[in-house]
């Protein structure tokens, strides 16, 4: 038996093999780009993986193909002696997959950093790193975030106290006009009753 996975994209899950074409719901990636897909399963020779844990050494890689639309669909829906009638058709925005790879690895996989771009980025031409930052200079940027948290933290405060006021000035007009609106009504009735 050869080896396959089961993997999950767009919701579905589809079984895969190495070298398969698999038709998907649209993924953003640009065509040529690689593409991990999420193994819910994976089945060997000799064994079956469906634990998380082991799903996390479960490589399924893919390369996107090209961007395609499926076939038109048409809708048409009527009510009968009613003169109703509704003509719609759709398209599916798909992409194909050409899986590359569907292996188990010995550990998992390295997860991408930053920092390890931004430091290769950072180095000299002439491939010396530049000089780490000194202590006080570390205290003193975090002392000016911690300025410009609390500058933003005290003028959130302003604003919502601003808008609790305005409700309340809002909240006096409304209960005045009911109380006016009340008094009215009572002297029509008086008036009515006297009369």
């Amino acid at each position: 038996m050869s080896t396959y996975a089961i993997i999950e994209t767009g919701g579905k899950q589809y079984r895969v093999e190495e070298g398969q074409d698999l038709l998907v719901d649209r993924l953003p990636d640009d065509e040529g780009a690689k593409v991990a897909l999420r193994a819910v399963m994976l089945r060997t020779d000799d064994d079956v993986v469906l634990d998380p844990a082991g799903l996390e050494k479960v490589k399924v890689e893919a390369k996107v193909a090209a961007h395609e639309r499926g076939e038109k669909i048409k809708v048409f829906k009527y009510k009968a002696k009613k003169g109703y009638r509704r003509r719609q058709g759709h398209r599916s925005e798909l992409t194909r997959l050409e899986v590359t790879e569907v292996k188990r690895l010995s550990r998992k996989p390295a997860a991408k950093k930053d920092s390890d771009a931004e430091s290769a980025g950072e180095q000299d031409s002439a491939g010396e790193a530049p000089p780490k930052k000194t202590a006080a200079k570390k205290s003193s940027a975090a002392k000016s975030s911690a300025a410009k948290s609390s500058a933003k933290k005290s003028a959130a405060k302003k604003s919502s106290a601003k808008k609790s006021s305005a409700k309340k000035s809002t909240a006096k007009k409304s209960t005045a006009k009911k109380s006016t609106a009340k008094k009215s009504t009572t002297k029509k009735s008086d008036t009515k009753k006297e009369g």
